[in-house]
């Protein structure tokens, strides 16, 4: 959620903000319900008061022995007027809260113009594709020809399509990474792990940013206590374990870390990546969050991108890093960089993480604070996450960049132990 105070003094430049993501604000209506609402709140009070007079006079009225009926009179007529008065302020603040929870977070200067991916900028690339000698096949072959290692018949079979059965040597290398990133990730980069629901409610969702915009893309649980909804990342649970909190200067930054499997409709996204493990209804992700004081967050957000290309770098897996355009971004980031691993299969770099910084923007939506020690008061704290990594889109970059021309895979050294000393996935 943006600044209420700096929308209401200066919507005009919120609005020149928000277009650089391409995002269209009506700076004029807003001000038009602003007015309104400042106006209305006046009134309510107005009423409230002179209510409150002249139910005072009525006590006083009756001492002296007065006819009090017409006062009584006055206070009914009052309050039918407060009555009506309170249901216009409702609905006006109403308006309000849905433009507040609609709006996305303004890019930060440093973020490049653009509409959409193909304004993205590289800003650096590490390793080199392999060139293979032979035909490179993609992950989807790789898995038929392991023993049908990745089924996706299977899982169509079970639950529709995007969804696939993992085996043997494959789904032990799927577990493999999730575990090495886990163990990088907390002896290393100084994460505290942790494990949450995959089901959140509503608030949660609201505090994240993916509602009430984006309820077609998440998956809903009927329940008879309350709305619940499958996670989409464990970003959810994460960074709303400090919602509603107040942290003390000393524990910031805090990082942590979870393994989950997320799940996403994908609505809006038929007909693209339909083959393989690329766009899924349910995959694994190892994700950080940072919640850090406002000064330190893009730092922070540079200390977590590193941390994601680390394991990439450990893996051998080729990648670049580019800064996402205004256009392109999440709707909670301020600044987002993509990390694209290489993959043989499709001669092309592809998502495999996404960095963001969102400010204060989560925080203030989920009434996330730290005590600044200067100042003795409670203010929103900066939240930012990652994926570090998504672990299916590693697995088929690993299968794709390690794959032999008699096809076998080679497992990359730094996942021989989590796999019982085994350098290969053989057919």
């Amino acid at each position: 959620m943006l600044d209420q105070k700096a929308l209401r003094q200066d919507p005009k430049a919120i609005a020149e903000g928000l277009a650089r993501r391409g995002h269209d604000f009506d700076a004029e209506h807003y001000k038009a319900l602003e007015s309104q609402r400042r106006e209305l709140q006046s009134r309510t009070e107005s009423l409230q008061h002179e209510r409150n007079e002249r139910s005072r006079a009525i006590g006083q009225a009756k001492k002296a022995g007065e006819d009090i009926q017409p006062l009584l009179d006055e206070v009914a007529t009052l309050g039918e007027s407060l009555k009506a008065a309170e249901t216009e302020l409702e609905a006006v603040q109403s308006s309000l809260r849905d433009i507040h929870l609609g709006l996305p977070n303004l890019p930060h200067e440093s973020v490049p113009p653009g509409e959409d991916e193909s304004d993205n900028v590289e800003i650096r690339r590490w390793g080199v594709p392999p060139a293979f000698d032979f035909r490179a096949r993609d992950h989807v072959e790789l898995g038929e020809a392991l023993g049908n290692g990745l089924d996706f018949a299977a899982g169509a079979k079970l639950s529709g399509a995007r969804f696939v059965v993992m085996r043997d040597g494959i789904a032990r290398l799927h577990r493999a990474l999730a575990q090495f990133m886990l163990d990088i990730h907390t002896t290393e980069h100084g994460y505290r792990e942790t494990a949450v629901p995959y089901l959140v409610g509503e608030s949660a969702l609201i505090g994240t940013g993916q509602l009430p915009k984006f309820a077609e893309d998440l998956f809903a649980i009927d329940s008879d206590e309350h709305p619940l909804h499958l996670i989409p990342t464990a970003e959810v649970p994460l960074t709303n374990l400090a919602a509603d909190d107040i942290l003390d200067a000393g524990e910031l930054p805090l990082g942590l870390v979870c393994h989950s499997p997320c799940f996403r409709s994908e609505a809006g996204s038929y007909g693209r990546d339909t083959r393989g493990m690329i766009r899924q209804h349910q995959f694994d992700k190892v994700e950080l969050v940072q919640l850090t004081r406002p000064d330190d967050s893009y730092d922070a957000l540079e200390r977590l991108t590193a941390h994601a290309e680390a394991i990439l770098q450990r893996l051998g897996l080729p990648y670049r890093v580019v800064t996402l355009c205004g256009g392109d971004m999440g709707f909670a980031a301020a600044k987002t960089y993509d990390i694209e691993v290489w993959l043989p299969g499709q001669a092309a770099y592809r998502e495999i993480s996404s960095c963001s910084n969102t400010e204060a923007f989560q925080a203030r939506r989920m009434q996330a604070r730290w005590r600044n020690p200067d100042t003795g008061r409670p203010e929103p704290l900066h939240t930012l996450n990652g994926s570090a990594l998504a672990v299916g889109r590693c697995l088929v970059a690993v299968l794709e960049n390690y794959q032999q021309p008699d096809g076998r895979v080679a497992i990359p050294e730094a996942l021989q132990p989590y796999m019982g000393g085994q350098s290969w996935l053989a057919p």
